[in-house]
């Protein structure tokens, strides 16, 4: 569960190559694209630019390397040849990569052409939730700190959470100790401790938070059918606070900015 220094490391190596292929993602048209073309196209881009390993590839006996959620889909989107990014959609994009034998988990809500501004608003409200969790990391703090700061950013917009999917510790494993809860009391919990290092990744809908899942056994839904947004960071605990491992280029400002 706690990391050495010499593992924080290799594991900000991985986070660093991580945030590279959303920023690649940054720069593509989305809209008329299947979700098996984003597929491919992030796995070319790990193996061969970035020498690295697609984690989600196997894992669970999954195909692909990574999940493709759009609208209503709150996580687990299976790429298919026949799914359309569509102007106007909310695509959630969740990537793994594996480098020097550790792992880093990173999600990004893309807005896709015209949006309408209900989509747009639920976006930022569910980036928001995230940085609100990752900003009550530090020594000392509980994993209900992050919860509560998460749900509560989420409720004040009208927005609801959902519980039965949540972050995670990483390493060596994509999915380790502790569970990071969505939701929580304040100082209810694990402790944290310099070394630690988690996922932590709100999911937020604007209905209910009731979800289910679809036939394939992977793919969740919002029980209503409304929108569903998510993002994701891979998180350090460091001797003051935090270090976003995952973190992009175009989000130095905001983390400049405070929460």
């Amino acid at each position: 569960m706690v990391k050495t220094p010499d593992e924080v490391a290799l594991m900000r190596v991985s986070g660093r190559l991580l945030a590279s292929v959303f920023e690649m993602l940054d720069r593509l048209d989305l809209a008329g694209m299947s979700t098996l073309q984003v597929n491919d196209l992030v796995e070319t881009f790990i193996t061969v630019d970035l020498a690295a390993r697609p984690a989600s590839k196997g894992q669970y006996g999954f195909k692909h390397v990574l999940n493709c959620s759009i609208n209503h889909v709150v996580c687990h989107g299976v790429p298919d040849s026949s799914e359309i990014i569509r102007d106007g959609d909310i695509v959630n994009l969740d990537i793994t990569l594996e480098k020097n034998g550790f792992i880093a988990d990173s999600s990004k809500t893309y807005l896709v052409g015209n949006a309408s501004p209900a989509a747009r608003r639920l976006v930022r409200v569910a980036q928001g939730a995230m940085w609100q969790g990752i900003g009550q990391v530090r020594p000392g703090a509980y994993l209900g700190d992050i919860g509560f700061a998460i749900e509560r950013h989420a409720k004040r917009s009208g927005y609801s959470v959902v519980r039965e999917y949540c972050g995670h510790g990483i390493g060596r494993a994509m999915h380790e100790e502790p569970q990071v809860l969505n939701f929580g009391r304040p100082g209810t919990g694990l402790r944290l401790r310099e070394g630690m290092v988690f996922t932590i990744e709100p999911m937020v809908n604007q209905g209910t938070r009731k979800v289910a899942t679809g036939s394939d056994g992977w793919m969740v839904v919002t029980g209503d059918r409304k929108l569903s947004a998510q993002f994701e960071h891979t998180v350090a605990v460091t001797k003051t606070g935090f270090e976003v491992l995952t973190l992009r280029r175009d989000e130095t400002p905001m983390l400049k900015r405070g929460f």
